[in-house]
């Protein structure tokens, strides 16, 4: 229930109730209320404090608790990008492992402002699948990864996060050129609403208490872009080995959430790419063997009131 003072002739809205002892209101924050009416005691005030951490699944709407004015984003990321396969020997002149897949963009213990009662909305992205080529046709693609985003009736978007990119190859054949690889790319990340930096909640907790820096990132107030699968920089760097029946692994996939949560391991010769976690890339097949998929994403969210 909803408690109102009438301060200059006006009512307003108070989040939090004191008792005065001696002289001081200080450290005497009441957590119930009640009055007594016709005959029982009826409670007409109750603290509210954080909710418990809930992950959310993909289409699911929940309703703001009516005393609430925040929520949490622990962790929230988009999916990751999938990989691909190594490729046998062509005429170009050896084997070939797969690039990885990027990882997807990310928030960790960001605070938003929503309002009591109203309606949100869960999208939660999914990773790319692992791609292969067509019989001796060395042009593929590894499959992208699903944004993530929260919406909410009142509040609107609160963020989009878009999913890493699958790698690829282009341009090959068995009988030459040799394909030119593109590593996956990395998501972007849209952050329609402000963040709330300084904040006390009705419960006590600060912007400095550590259930604000244990997301996936570990800190408060962060998010960002995803990042690049491997190789990152000059098609020098390819998984590619000279020779035929050469010995060639594949790319790892790039890590989600700043580089905390690491992506898909490139695999060994003649070995699939593992599979990304979290939004992170998967890692690329090693000659002749499969590529995988990016990681799914996520949201984790508790809601708070600040005063």
């Amino acid at each position: 229930m909803t408690v109102f003072v009438k301060d200059g002739g006006s009512f307003r809205e108070i989040s939090e109730l004191f008792v005065r002892d001696g002289t001081s209101y200080t450290n005497k924050t009441i957590t119930n209320a009640y009055v007594y009416h016709s005959g029982s005691w009826r409670e007409i005030y109750t603290l509210f404090t954080a909710t418990n951490f809930q992950d959310l699944s993909d289409g699911q709407t929940l309703t703001v608790p009516s005393l609430a004015n925040a929520i949490h984003i622990k962790n929230a990321v988009a999916g990751g990008g999938g990989s691909m396969n190594g490729l046998g020997y062509d005429k170009g002149g050896g084997e070939q492992g797969g690039r990885g897949g990027g990882s997807g963009a990310y928030i960790s213990d960001k605070v938003f402002a929503v309002t009591g009662g109203e309606t949100l909305t869960a999208t939660i992205g999914s990773g790319g699948g692992s791609g292969s080529n067509s019989s001796f046709n060395y042009n593929a693609s590894a499959g992208n990864g699903t944004p993530t985003s929260l919406s909410g009736t009142s509040s609107n978007q609160l963020f989009s996060l878009g999913g890493g990119g699958g790698s690829s190859f282009s341009g090959g054949y068995v009988q030459g050129p040799r394909a030119t690889q593109t590593s996956g790319s990395a998501g972007e990340a849209t952050i329609n609403a402000t963040a709330i930096t300084t904040f006390t909640t009705t419960g006590g907790l600060t912007q400095g208490d550590s259930s604000f820096a244990q997301g996936r990132a570990g800190s408060f107030n962060s998010s960002g872009d995803g990042a690049q699968g491997f190789p990152q920089t000059s098609p020098s760097l390819d998984p590619v080995c000279n020779g035929d029946n050469c010995s060639i692994g594949g790319a790892n996939g790039a890590p989600s959430y700043n580089g905390l949560v690491a992506g898909g391991t490139g695999g060994g010769s003649n070995s699939s790419g593992n599979a990304g976690q979290f939004g992170s890339g998967a890692g690329g097949g090693g000659k002749e063997a499969g590529g995988n998929s990016g990681g799914d994403g996520e949201i984790t969210i508790r809601f708070l009131r600040t005063t």
